[in-house]
């Protein structure tokens, strides 16, 4: 059954835009296959684009613009009518969308833990000092060179098979990598060990995707309302919201994960210093339907407690 709003009006065609990457293709499958469920009537496609982020595989993302940069082409693709809805990882949305999107639906969460993998080593505690770590994450860099500061933590950038490609040709002795996308790729059996939240504090919105659309479309935002999981908005609102009032960005070593519990939601924060050496950590308890003031009040804390003063030398050097 179509939603109220939308009866008369189902497309006979929706096209998904989505980057050309294995794991974003898999992203965007999924949500064809719910789409095709849910509207048997309406022929789903893709439109599979190369993004510029895809491109500038040389680059570090804080030097060339961050993870917006694999968002552009596909709001493009909108704008001028050849795709009618975007399909991303929710981590790699900027926290502000352009004027004139919107997110139409959150999916359920997958899991959102960091993900330790090597072909030698048990965990990050067995590997030797100088060990080389991958990752292009500062979130993770920071976190991680808090508790072993003697490892050489360097870029890593590719899609998950060639991510992994370099880790078995003997360029890194692990890389840490989204638990979400090795689990959707089969490729579960790779993950060495699962580090907890309290290890490595996940990004706003990692585990879970989005579906952007053009806000002129409301009848659209109709047709998705059946695809969003109510309580994984909730927590995500809250993380994006507390990142958002740091004005943070995926440049910045920032990490916000929300758990529900019964109709109220724990929101834990952290913001640092890309080597590890400041911390601000904290977290804070409320109603899961004020997600998003629950996120900015956590927020001001950190402000009292430092973290502007570490985010604003960071953007002075970004």
């Amino acid at each position: 059954m179509f939603p109220a709003e939308s009866r008369g009006k189902l497309p006979r065609r929706i096209v998904i835009a989505s980057r050309e990457s294995t794991l974003a293709l898999w992203q965007a499958r999924h949500v064809q296959a719910r789409l095709a469920a849910l509207y048997p009537q309406a022929n789903v496609e893709i439109l599979g684009m190369t993004t510029e982020g895809d491109r500038r595989l040389d680059v570090s993302l804080a030097k060339v613009g961050g993870k917006g940069l694999f968002v552009k082409e596909l709001e493009e693709a909108l704008a001028a009518g050849r795709a009618d809805i975007a399909v991303h990882s929710v981590k790699d949305l900027p926290m502000l969308l352009p004027a004139g999107y919107v997110l139409a639906a959150i999916l359920e969460r997958a899991d959102p833990r960091d993900a330790f993998v090597s072909n030698r080593f048990p965990d990050l505690a067995a590997l030797p000092s100088g060990a080389r770590v991958g990752t292009s994450s500062l979130r993770r860099e920071c976190q991680l060179r808090a508790r072993r500061p003697d490892l050489r933590f360097e870029p890593l950038r590719g899609n998950v098979p060639t991510r992994l490609k370099k880790l078995d040709d003997g360029q890194y002795d692990a890389v840490i990598l989204a638990a979400a996308g090795l689990k959707r790729l089969g490729l579960e059996d790779r993950i060495t060990r699962l580090l907890a939240p309290a290890e490595s504090l996940p990004a706003p919105g990692q585990g879970a995707l989005g579906i952007e659309c053009h806000a002129s479309r409301p009848e659209l935002v109709g047709l998705l309302a059946p695809l969003a999981h109510a309580v994984t908005t909730q927590c995500v609102e809250a993380e994006r919201a507390f990142s958002r009032a740091l004005s943070g960005s995926c440049n910045l070593p920032l990490g916000a994960y929300a758990e529900p519990d019964g109709g109220r939601i724990r929101l834990r924060g952290f913001v640092g210093a890309p080597d590890g050496s400041r911390l601000v950590r904290g977290e804070q308890e409320g109603p899961a339907r004020e997600a998003e003031a629950l996120g900015t009040a956590l927020a001001e804390r950190f402000k009292a407690q430092g973290a502007a003063e570490i985010l604003a030398s960071l953007h002075d050097k970004l």
